[in-house]
């Protein structure tokens, strides 16, 4: 099974000026377009463009409802190893080692230092 990564970036609101783009239609096509291109380079698929709601505040009181346009692609990932196997090699290691050391930083000691627990099963 294919799993994806997402990446939602706010859509362009205005057009860039660019050489031989004429009129404000075709400078915001072109900055849209430059936009997919340069997320397309990176390896990212374009999906949709939404319009989503967004809470803000207004003054110290009250808030209103933005709406936002957004771009969104996405990506495959690489596929996770079977963990199944994974854990029964781990186990096979641990049960042949005779020293399982492990680490423990102790999250109430300022200095950060990690003590290291020795199990000699």
């Amino acid at each position: 099974m294919t799993t994806y990564e997402y990446r939602v970036i706010p859509a362009p609101t205005k057009g860039r000026k660019a050489q031989g783009v004429k009129g404000a239609d075709a400078r915001f096509a072109h900055t849209l377009q430059e936009v997919m291109n340069e997320q397309a380079a990176e390896g990212w698929d374009y999906q949709r463009s939404d319009i989503l709601p967004s809470e803000e505040r207004q003054g110290l009181t009250s808030s209103h409802t933005v709406y936002r346009s957004v771009l969104v692609f996405r990506r495959a990932v690489a596929a996770p190893t079977d963990t199944r196997e994974t854990h029964a090699a781990t186990s096979d290691e641990t049960a042949e080692s005779d020293d399982v050391s492990e680490t423990y930083i102790d999250p109430t000691d300022p200095s950060g230092a990690a003590d290291t627990l020795i199990d000699r099963s």
